[in-house]
């Protein structure tokens, strides 16, 4: 992240999805269910990390997801970018329920959608409800606001990352998933600021992919 010795008192967060997953290009339902890095996933993060570093972009302390694609991911940038690195479960993809790693096209026919998903009830019978889900996320985003200002790095997935951008700006989930979606793509990355000294949030950018598309 670009110097921000002159914005004293600011919380700067880039919120990262992982790489692509072998879940990923199988067309699986993940959740928690635990897939590494493809070989593109590893070239997206380092293509990522390469643009971040030739743009001196640097961080106080990167947090991620302890779930391979994240922790691989997070590896390869903390490495690149010299930067201290923990690990927070609480930063782990949606529990899905019997979803967790069942391809989309068997999930149609052992698990098919309901007409209507109510926003307190399991996904997939035993999975965190998009209630959940949003207590989870604005827990982790809490974790974040009790640190210091400063630069943050956060490593995760794009179900849990979608419900903390709906923590931030303070709208709640809605019954079958209706409301707004904010998507992220394979290595694709938000930054936010946090101004404490008024409580304002700032998106700079969202779901930025420049990195992948200029090579």
């Amino acid at each position: 992240m670009p110097d921000a010795s002159k914005q004293p008192q600011q919380i700067s967060i880039i919120f990262l999805r992982h790489g692509e997953s072998i879940g990923n290009a199988e067309r699986r339902h993940q959740g928690q269910a635990d897939y590494p890095l493809t070989d593109l996933g590893v070239q997206q993060v380092q293509l990522l990390a390469e643009d971040w570093k030739s743009r001196n972009y640097h961080f106080d302390l990167a947090v991620a997801s302890p779930l391979s694609r994240a922790r691989q991911s997070a590896e390869i940038l903390a490495k690149v970018l010299n930067v201290e690195l923990r690990f927070d479960p609480i930063w782990q993809e949606r529990d899905n329920g019997k979803l967790a790693g069942m391809l989309h096209s068997r999930a149609l026919e052992m698990l098919p959608p309901p007409d209507f998903i109510p926003l307190y009830e399991p996904i997939a019978d035993t999975g965190e409800s998009q209630w959940e889900l949003y207590l989870r996320a604005g827990q982790a985003l809490n974790s974040l606001m009790s640190k210091p200002p400063g630069r943050y790095l956060v490593i995760s997935h794009g179900g849990l990352l979608n419900m903390v951008m709906h923590a931030l700006v303070g709208v709640i989930p809605q019954p079958n998933f209706q409301g707004p979606n904010f998507r992220f793509s394979n290595a694709g990355y938000t930054q936010v600021h946090y101004l404490p000294e008024n409580g304002t949030w700032s998106i700079l950018q969202h779901n930025n992919t420049c990195h992948l598309k200029e090579r």
